[in-house]
């Protein structure tokens, strides 16, 4: 399941998305127009902000934007970097793999299952992209 920091992140990111057109948004707007309580919306711009992902500017004018070209991010790397995992398994994963406790890999039916269902929801995450997200 998708945590809700990952869908709050993918929310605020569409509507940056939306609105990148008319410069910085402030977090406020976000936080209101998205429904993404704003101390938790912080932190995660903080660190989109910190992965090179947004930018931001103080001020008169100031708020949130990109820094990458939102064609060029997809949904897998903010999902990444925001919940970490995307496999339901650690012993599937392909960036935080971790061995299964009591568990054989070579003869699991349970780990050869996930990892096409990794494999199939992988097709689609790394094909998309945060411009998709436009309303």
């Amino acid at each position: 399941m998708l945590s809700k920091k990952s869908q709050y992140a993918l929310r605020a990111l569409s509507y940056l998305v939306e609105k990148q057109e008319e410069g910085p948004v402030l977090i406020s707007e976000i936080s209101e127009k998205k429904k993404i309580p704003l101390k938790f919306l912080e932190n995660i711009l903080l660190e989109l902000k910190k992965a090179e992902i947004l930018d931001s500017k103080k001020g008169k004018g100031g708020g949130y934007f990109f820094n990458v070209n939102p064609r060029d991010i997809t949904l897998a790397r903010i999902i990444r970097l925001v919940n970490g995992p995307i496999a339901m398994l650690p012993c599937v994963s392909l960036n935080f793999y971790e061995n299964c406790m009591n568990c054989n890999e070579k003869h699991c039916s349970l780990h050869d299952v996930l990892i096409e269902v990794r494999d199939a929801t992988l097709s689609i995450l790394e094909k998309k992209t945060l411009i998709e997200l436009k309303d």
